[in-house]
């Protein structure tokens, strides 16, 4: 295509070299935001109306080429052109097929700066509120799994050594709070992208009397951007984004991993449904949790989406530099991607069952109930620091013994304290140390399941 044919032409002689040209185009990828460059295109055509700068005949034309436009991209009929090196070009070219010398009119006032900043910013909110409903569905699925755990208890890890009791639901629970942070993260975004940066052309804003506010609520958005400069060139917004996902991977990951654990032989904590388990091509037996493996290794895909983009922004001066093309291809796929694994993750959490037998097996030995000695010494006024030591040199005794610490007899632990009692052995069972965790936060049965029926509530509000 000649240089006069293209949006900029015409101050240029000569054909772009195709090198050039191919690494400068977007269309391939940047067309998913037609709804949104429609959208803002008809709204920029009613300001510019108000503006005196179409009659009511030329905005009708443009209007109804446009959404004519918008239908031939949702039956898949719209048909690119050379030329057509991004969405804009290839909507407004378009247009001014079906609407000649009024849709030439349509750009008055506006720069593909501030039109592609408005276009992200319409589908990022869009794209945010997608992302709530999948968070919805994936504490949903927590929450169910919570709660069909009961009273089941597993050992707590710390360095991934047996630590303490606590119930499955409330190991559960723990993701709930991480997802709930996720969605207010993403809520933050949203906000950022609530904010219209149409109007402000190129740089310095537009030169055309136009209703800002008005426009920006005609769009649906909380207010104009305050700052030409800033508005063109930000695109913390997109950042915000790629951000809440990438913690939201980083969530998934580690419940990915630890049901990856809880599936395997070793562990046995869960049982995989046919409906989320694969198999192997080569051994019979396997059961493999591939949506766990993938939602773990998707998160290194996300995670290098944000930390490319920081990298494209870090030296970028005011307002627009062509470096700003880097950021679709980033927040679409991890767009993409966070609602891909959430909701497999959200399959999974709905197709695997806690085993019993095996919790219980698992809560046997490795003197879980160590710390229990202690508090039970700190009950009798013995200072904790002192009553650690006690416990500890217990825990020696019993290893040597080749016991459980829970194990042993009244006679063998006072010979480190002449403060236990007949009623120690109260204290050490799962029930009891289970039990003990009463403050809030804490895994105590009671605590537990008055935490899950808030969280229903909560969520039910989402």
């Amino acid at each position: 295509m000649s240089p006069a044919k293209r949006m900029w032409g015409g101050r240029f002689k000569g054909k772009l070299d195709p090198r050039i040209d191919a690494l400068n185009a977007s269309f391939s990828f940047d067309r998913r935001l037609f709804d949104e460059d429609i959208t803002g295109s008809i709204a920029w055509a009613r300001a510019l109306r108000r503006a005196g700068v179409l009659d009511a005949s030329e905005l009708d034309t443009i209007v109804s080429g446009l959404e004519r436009v918008r239908r031939e991209f949702e039956s898949g009929r719209f048909r690119a052109r050379k030329g057509d090196e991004d969405i804009h070009t290839a909507v407004e070219r378009r247009l001014t097929e079906l609407a000649g010398k009024a849709g030439e009119k349509l750009h008055t006032g506006r720069s593909r700066n501030d039109q592609v900043a408005t276009d992200l910013c319409l589908w990022l909110k869009r794209a945010a509120d997608e992302t709530a409903a999948a968070l919805a569905d994936l504490l949903h699925a927590v929450l169910g799994l919570a709660e069909r755990a009961g009273d089941i208890a597993i050992p707590a890890y710390t360095h991934l050594q047996r630590a303490q009791p606590v119930l499955a639901a409330h190991h559960l629970l723990a993701y709930a709070e991480m997802f709930a942070r996720d969605r207010r993260r993403f809520s933050e975004a949203r906000r950022s992208a609530d904010v219209m940066p149409l109007g402000c052309g190129a740089a310095a804003g537009t030169g055309f009397r136009i209703d800002r506010k008005t426009l920006a609520k005609e769009l649906g958005f909380r207010e104009p951007a305050g700052n030409s400069l800033d508005a063109v060139g930000s695109r913390d917004a997109v950042l915000e984004y790629l951000s809440a996902a990438t913690m939201l991977l980083l969530h998934l990951s580690r419940l990915g991993e630890e049901l990856i654990g809880w599936a395997s032989s070793e562990f046995g904590f869960i049982r995989l449904g046919d409906t989320i388990a694969t198999g192997s091509s080569l051994l019979p037996q396997k059961r493999n949790p591939d949506g766990a493996e993938l939602a773990r290794g998707k998160a290194g895909r996300v995670a290098g989406r944000f930390f490319g983009l920081v990298t494209t922004l870090k030296g970028l001066p005011l307002a627009y530099n062509k470096d700003l093309q880097e950021d679709k291809e980033a927040l679409f796929d991890a767009h993409d991607t966070v609602l891909g694994v959430a909701g497999a993750m959200t399959a999974t959490l709905e197709g695997v069952a806690f085993d019993p037998e095996r919790c219980a097996e698992a809560l046997r030995g490795g003197h879980l109930l160590a710390t229990e000695l202690a508090d039970y010494l700190v009950r009798k006024g013995v200072p904790f620091r002192h009553a650690h030591g006690v416990a500890g040199k217990l825990v020696r005794r019993a290893e040597k013994a080749g016991v459980d610490v829970s194990e042993l007899d009244l006679e063998t632990m006072r010979k480190e304290a002449d403060e236990f009692g007949p009623d120690v052995k109260k204290s050490l069972t799962v029930a009891a140390s289970l039990r003990a965790k009463q403050a809030l936060g804490g895994t105590a049965p009671a605590r537990v399941r008055r935490a899950l029926a808030a969280w229903k509530r909560r969520v039910a509000k989402w």
